[in-house]
């Protein structure tokens, strides 16, 4: 029913009317006449009738005393990260993993809980777990009201708990099996169906410092976060060939990335079973020895090059010739993909495939000649405060008692642009090669999320178990990330991961009370809202509901 305006001789009536289906169409019904607009108005009489009938329209009633402030508030919490993640902790199976895992262990407080609270804090709060137990409070988060500080420690030290020497048949030098070790075979077991074909996978590593002593694993290494003051503990990703992680390897901060490669692949094929592996790395796991061990164990690669310091890349792989041919052309739109060409290279049994990305060949020329015209600028002025910086000093050369600019490195630096080099021992299309490393970038992406969105690091724990399970759970979040993601993609929706969570953390609900009953408002959806909660199947709760009468006696 609805009110509508009724035009006549001039003057205009206020009806109600009611839509009725009547022999398969559409027919308006007028109810009542209330009579001439101008009158009821002046009179009053609608203002009244609508007071009236606002009694039997609850929702809106208790929205406008909410409004008004009319309606005391009794709590306010968060909704978004508890109802999304919620879902996709069960639907990835995680939540079973865990509780298989706990099963016959016996605590007096619920780990699976406290591990999701820190997965969760993760992802929308990144912090250390002590702010992990303050955050809560804020969030409307199943089971987790009656956890304290010292329940989230005892979960992260089970997570790194060592297992017993009878399970340790694929550790290895760098670290024993744990708990989390199994955890993930568990999870790997459940999404077996998706697992079908583990042929390809992804390796990188990454650098966490920490701000005490780090445990067993603590050491001083070659750091990757510029802080040789620290100890630190060293990271590696495994993805499968769809980029889900399949687990993650952490060893002390003094063991270099080339010579934990091939312990890490053996035991993955150990722990999940994998049969033929292809390993896709980049520069910093080549050495030659690692590539003699890959072939000795005939396994195949895809590894990065390094083009500026390796002699038979840099003189006779670039210095060939030969026509590249076109896996992607340039696109017409700026979210197309890089434009991609490769050419194949051989050096006696050895495979190369030099790849080449024009819009970044321009940029590399566009950007040198920038800071080669500043050069000369600045050359003016006197030359001595310019060796200082990194990006005038490669192109310098002594002339005489200064420096003048070395034209023949401008000419070298040229034949660089917009190129990478892989080297392979695989049967692959040279265009298959090129494409699947690129998705190792994806592996890099994910660090840049372990160090930025979730901030895992620094690492204030102090015992060995409780720093694995600390980055453990920046390893599970990463999967959640990855669930959401892989829905939101599946839906057409490319969205910012920053504006997922900020939009997610905006939804709130407010409990109050109007005529001795409680109510529960949703605050509006904002910005990406609808899409996330569309993409992984979760109904966004009504505006306004009414808590049955035992809640609100509890």
């Amino acid at each position: 029913m609805f009110f509508r305006e009724k035009h006549a001789e001039g003057r205009t009536y206020l009806q109600i009317v009611e839509n009725r289906w009547e022999e398969g169409k559409t027919k308006q019904r007028v109810l009542a006449t209330l009579g001439r607009l101008e009158a009821l108005r002046d009179s009053g009489s609608i203002d009244s009738l609508l007071r009236s009938g606002s009694r039997f329209a609850q929702a809106l009633m208790v929205l406008s005393a909410h409004k008004n402030k009319e309606a005391p508030v009794i709590s306010t919490r968060r909704i978004g990260p508890g109802l999304i993640f919620e879902r996709l902790w069960r639907e990835t199976g995680i939540r079973e993993a865990l509780e298989s895992e706990l099963s016959g262990r016996k605590f007096n407080f619920d780990v699976e809980r406290a591990i999701f609270l820190t997965v969760l804090h993760r992802l929308f709060d990144p912090g250390s777990d002590r702010q992990a137990d303050r955050w809560k409070e804020g969030y409307l988060l199943e089971g987790v009201e009656r956890l304290e500080l010292h329940h989230l420690y005892r979960a992260m030290a089970w997570l790194g708990e060592e297992l017993p020497m009878s399970e340790q048949c694929t550790m290895t030098r760098f670290a024993p099996r744990a708990v989390k070790d199994m955890v993930e075979e568990c999870l790997f077991a459940l999404r077996q169906d998706l697992f079908s074909a583990v042929d390809i996978v992804f390796f990188d590593t990454t650098s966490i410092y920490f701000e005490g002593e780090g445990g067993d694993v603590g050491e001083y290494g070659k750091t990757k976060d510029h802080r040789s003051d620290r100890k630190q503990m060293v990271v590696g990703a495994v993805l499968d060939g769809n980029g889900r992680p399949i687990c993650c390897e952490l060893w002390p901060g003094n063991a270099a990335d080339a010579k934990s490669l091939i312990p890490v692949v053996d035991r993955l094929r150990k722990r999940f079973k994998v049969g033929r592996v292809c390993v896709v790395a980049d520069r910093g796991m080549i050495s030659a020895e690692t590539i003699n061990e890959l072939e000795r164990r005939e396994w195949e690669y895809i590894l990065g090059a390094r083009m500026r310091n390796q002699k038979e890349v840099r003189d006779s792989v670039l210095g060939r010739g030969g026509a590249y041919t076109v896996v992607r052309p340039k696109g017409k739109k700026s979210k197309d993909p890089s434009p991609l060409k490769v050419k194949e290279v051989l050096i006696e049994e050895r495979r190369y495939i030099v790849c080449l990305n024009e819009d970044q060949a321009k940029k590399d020329a566009f950007d040198r000649a920038e800071i080669v015209a500043s050069l000369k600028e600045r050359l003016k002025g006197g030359d001595k405060s310019l060796v200082g910086n990194k990006g005038y000093r490669r192109y310098l050369k002594v002339v005489g008692e200064g420096f003048g600019i070395d034209e023949s490195v401008i000419e070298q630096e040229a034949r660089y642009d917009g190129k990478w080099v892989l080297r392979t021992n695989t049967k692959m299309d040279k265009a298959e090669v090129a494409l699947k490393y690129k998705e190792l970038w994806m592996v890099e992406r994910i660090f840049r999320s372990v160090k930025s969105v979730l901030a895992t690091r620094p690492i204030f724990h102090k015992c060995t178990e409780t720093i694995l399970g600390h980055v453990f759970c920046s390893f599970l979040a990463l999967a959640l990330m990855k669930e959401l993601q892989d829905r939101l993609e599946s839906k057409g929706c490319q969205l910012e991961w920053s504006d997922v969570i900020h939009d997610l953390d905006r939804i709130e609900e407010v409990e109050v009370e109007q005529d001795a009953k409680r109510f529960l408002l949703r605050s509006a959806a904002i910005g990406v809202c609808g899409k996330v909660f569309q993409a992984a199947g979760v109904a966004m709760p009504q505006t306004v509901r009414q808590l049955p009468i035992e809640t609100q006696n509890a």
